[in-house]
């Protein structure tokens, strides 16, 4: 199965670990689909993997977690043991915050939860091929963050009807740089827009775990609604 290469050097060479094999045709299928990126093979246990990257340049392991013979975080605890250079992507049903943090304490460079659709996968290999292509020293601090911003997803795969990303996105990062928070008619006011337009995105990212919001009152009429960025958000958003 082969993908088609972006352009701008070869394709990132991946291979996909699922242990069901439907599951695990349609994943390389969506690897496939994404520019940049080819599926090199398929296998349905972890020996059959370390056979493979005994044999075969992989640049990223689609690695599920409950394989027939071991758990993936093992394998990837093994590879990285061992020196070995491929990146991980978990893509499972296991919703257990703890593997999650033990994911993140090997390298996983990101955690994708079955089922999904492939805008979802298309998302996550598209923000790490970004990551992938950053190379030289930093000037400063900003280009860290910028780095390992790549790897975070802002957004669901599908945004709600009538929004954009690029206005969420101008939104959001207003917002963030507002400590005290905007209200509707500030946010329309510095984003260019209208103000039911801003208070879509604002309650979008309420929606969405990624602001709050207080009413504020005044000395008359209603209360007016104030949005401020969630701290929380800050470790799962890049631009967004």
């Amino acid at each position: 199965m082969t993908g088609t290469g972006a352009g701008r050097g070869p394709a990132v060479r991946v291979l996909v670990v699922e242990d069901d094999p439907v599951a695990a045709d349609a994943h390389a299928l969506y690897v496939g689909r994404v520019p940049g990126f080819t599926a090199v093979g398929v296998v349905h246990s972890l020996a059959e993997a370390t056979r493979v990257l005994e044999r075969t340049r992989v640049d990223l392991l689609l690695l599920d977690l409950g394989l027939p013979d071991g758990h993936g975080l093992r394998f990837a605890r093994g590879l990285r043991a061992a020196g070995h250079p491929v990146d991980v992507i978990v893509v499972t049903s296991a919703r257990d915050l703890a593997v999650v943090r033990e994911s993140v304490s090997l390298g996983v460079v990101q955690y994708v939860l079955k089922p999904f659709a492939f805008p979802t996968l298309r998302e996550r290999l598209l923000r790490y091929a970004e990551f992938r292509s950053t190379a030289g020293e930093a000037a400063g601090q900003d280009d860290v963050d910028r780095a390992l911003a790549a790897l975070r997803t802002p957004l669901p795969a599908e945004l709600p009807k009538g929004l954009s990303a690029p206005t969420l996105e101008r939104v959001a990062a207003l917002l963030r740089s507002t400590p005290e928070g905007l209200t509707a008619a500030g946010a329309a006011e510095a984003a260019g827009i209208s103000r039911i337009t801003a208070r879509r995105y604002l309650e979008h990212l309420v929606d969405t775990g990624r602001a709050d919001r207080t009413p504020r009152y005044g000395q008359v009429g209603r209360p007016e609604l104030h949005y401020r960025w969630l701290a929380a958000a800050a470790g799962s958003v890049s631009k967004v």
